[in-house]
């Protein structure tokens, strides 16, 4: 006859099981790791809030709307946001913003274009291609990003001539000290139209370019994508513009006293911290670029050649396409590198986001808090954007099995 346990015993071998069920122990010590977050943010937030209360320093970000009273050095920025000294702080954040995206925007196309050409320089059959292009990635990349703007900013912009002696280069644009000066576009009414048509070209031209593929695999025959789409880029909204009479003005800068008036000015900041951010993640970009080349098969340029097929295309058409499978993935990287590295530009003082925002305004408020969360989310917020947008087009790119 079988002895029935106590239920007191059952009830506790049935909590020692679940104690020792991997599931649960895992369970309870991520719920415990949670909780034990939760706990140290909340208790950063209160800590931060008594303490700025007891220095009676002010929170929030009413500041923003407070008249900044300071000016910004002529830049894409201001000409976007109309800033002026009677702007607010939030008009200030805007400018920073617009400055610190475009260098990083026309840096990242530089950069990629520049790599390219030197990581395939750099496997070049012409022996002094190849060492020059080896020289000169191994000396760039070896030497500090700032100090490479320094002298670009220092050695060579500050050395050019002052705005009486300018370097003329045709169509009013001139060169010296206080940057480069050119004309100023000021559209009027009807110049709305020529950028739908910009828009409306673009999107037919992504229409084209699908169909044309979808052509060539059905019939084998090519249609000239390229042409077909700078006449629609280009040819239309030109159709439009000249149609609605020229709806553009032109302000030309003209010298007056010491320096140039009107028109648009490139600071010296700009172009260097430019060609420093570009000259060096070129070097790295060309080093990605040289390793993608070489993970391709040999045999597939050997293919290629024996089709009749010539080495510019057989890069362009063969080898390339292969590569940027394993290219893109470490790119990511470099463009976020660069990116977050043009906060150096606070060394040369030009008006980025960190140099305006968390330099200036930080400085004249008080609200470091508050900025600095801020200037950390922009910086958050663009290399994620940036890394969504590579993770989709290295999906494009990857094998897909038929």
């Amino acid at each position: 006859m079988a002895v029935q346990e106590p239920a007191a015993e059952v009830a506790e071998s049935g909590r020692a099981s679940l104690l020792y069920d991997p599931k649960i122990r895992a369970l309870i010590s991520q719920v415990a790791l949670i909780l034990l977050v939760i706990w140290l943010g909340y208790s950063m937030i209160t800590n931060t809030i008594s303490n700025l209360e007891r220095q009676q320093i002010a929170s929030g970000f009413g500041f923003l709307g407070t008249t900044s009273g300071f000016s910004i050095a002529p830049s894409l920025g201001t000409y976007i946001v109309d800033y002026a000294e009677e702007s607010s702080y939030g008009a200030a954040f805007y400018v920073g913003l617009v400055n610190t995206l475009l260098v990083a925007f026309i840096g990242i196309i530089l950069a990629t274009i520049w790599g390219f050409i030197l990581g395939v320089a750099r496997l070049s059959n012409n022996w002094v291609i190849a060492k020059l292009s080896t020289v000169y990635i191994e000396t760039l990349r070896n030497v500090p990003l700032l100090l490479q703007i320094f002298f670009w900013y220092f050695a060579v912009l500050r050395s050019l001539p002052n705005p009486r002696d300018s370097v003329e280069f045709g169509a009013n644009i001139v060169l010296n000290t206080r940057g480069l000066f050119m004309p100023r576009p000021l559209p009027e009414d009807g110049m709305g139209w020529v950028g739908i048509m910009v828009l409306i070209g673009i999107v037919a031209a992504f229409l084209v370019r699908r169909w044309a593929h979808k052509r060539q695999e059905a019939t084998g025959e090519q249609f000239p994508v390229f042409w077909t789409s700078i006449g629609l880029i280009l040819g239309l909204p030109l159709v439009v513009f000249l149609i609605l009479g020229l709806p553009l003005q032109w302000q030309i800068p003209e010298l007056t006293g010491f320096n140039f008036q009107g028109g648009m000015v490139v600071i010296p900041e700009f172009m260097s911290l430019l060609l420093a951010l570009v000259l060096y993640t070129a070097t790295f970009i060309a080093e990605i670029v040289r390793a993608g080349i070489l993970a391709v098969s040999h045999g597939q340029t050997e293919a290629a050649h024996a089709l009749g097929v010539r080495s510019g295309p057989t890069l362009r058409l063969v080898v390339i396409p292969q590569a940027l499978r394993v290219i893109i993935p470490p790119l990511t990287s470099q463009y976020l590198n660069l990116t977050k590295n043009s906060s150096l530009a606070v060394a040369i003082a030009y008006p980025d986001l960190v140099s305006v925002f968390a330099g200036t305004v930080l400085n004249q408020t008080g609200q470091a808090v508050e900025i600095l969360l801020i200037t950390l989310a922009v910086y958050l917020a663009i290399s994620i954007v940036t890394s969504i947008f590579m993770n989709w087009y290295n999906a494009r790119m990857a094998l897909v099995e038929r």
